[in-house]
């Protein structure tokens, strides 16, 4: 019988080792918080607890995460192929429509990391990022409870002159406020903006989230990001800028 020499041995030991343990290392560990994140362009939602309905939330742009807790992100893309990358996190992963892609990300400190489209995915691509923010668990419990709650009415009359500008120039067709625009089954495709000023960024972090920032945006966004799914409104008043801005600026 011809013996078999010492390499082929070696070798084909570990090439059955590596079989073995390659479907442990594949796993999706059990993660602590799972957290539906659909690309369009060019931002980003994040929606919490899709599953249990009464205390689901949408926010955009930024993935709040308890830090030290496994979190399974449900990727999906709502018009275009998109890449979700948070280098400091995790690998690149494509976001494919009609397709829902899972990626498990853990940040083991408490932070603030900056993650971007990585497909290129049309002429605002590369203002397309989000932030992954971990939290001490229990400042992310604080959040999660701040998130379900519904827009508080606002309290004084520059906001409330705010809120019906936003009414009158029919924003909330496109923009879901919790509390104030209601609707089964929303159909709106624009950013949820129940808690925007909560937010650190606007724009897919094209801007901070500041009043001066708000007020351009709103009367420029096609100046600011082209191409962008929301009209300028040039029409609107330094006065009414100031109260819509006043309006959003309270929603936290």
């Amino acid at each position: 019988m011809p013996r078999l020499p010492f390499p082929s041995v070696a070798l084909t030991a570990l090439l059955v080792y590596g079989v073995y343990t390659m479907g442990s290392l594949r796993a999706d560990p059990e993660p602590d918080l799972t957290i539906d994140v659909t690309a369009s362009q060019w931002w980003w939602q994040a929606q919490y607890q899709r599953d249990v309905p009464a205390a689901s939330f949408t926010t955009a742009n930024e993935i709040r995460i308890p830090a030290g807790r496994k979190v399974r992100l449900r990727l999906h893309a709502k018009d275009v192929i998109h890449s979700f990358w948070v280098p400091n996190l995790a690998g690149k992963m494509d976001v494919i429509p009609g397709r829902v892609n899972s990626l498990v990300i853990e940040a083991d400190r408490a932070g603030v990391f900056r993650g971007q489209c990585a497909e290129f995915c049309g002429a605002q691509h590369a203002r397309m990022a989000f932030f992954v923010i971990a939290q001490p668990q229990a400042q992310f419990d604080a959040w999660m409870a701040q998130q379900r709650a519904p827009a508080v009415a606002p309290a004084s009359e520059i906001g409330r002159r705010g809120l019906d500008i936003l009414r009158s120039n029919r924003c909330l067709q496109c923009h879901a406020v919790r509390g104030i625009s209601d609707i089964p089954g929303d159909p709106r495709h624009g950013p949820d903006l129940t808690h925007i000023a909560s937010r650190t960024h606007l724009a897919g972090g094209t801007l901070k989230n500041n009043r001066d920032n708000l007020k351009r945006f709103i009367a420029d966004s096609q100046g600011v990001k082209p191409g962008n799914h929301m009209p300028s409104f040039p029409q609107l008043s330094d006065e009414e800028l100031e109260a819509l801005a006043s309006y959003l600026e309270g929603l936290r």
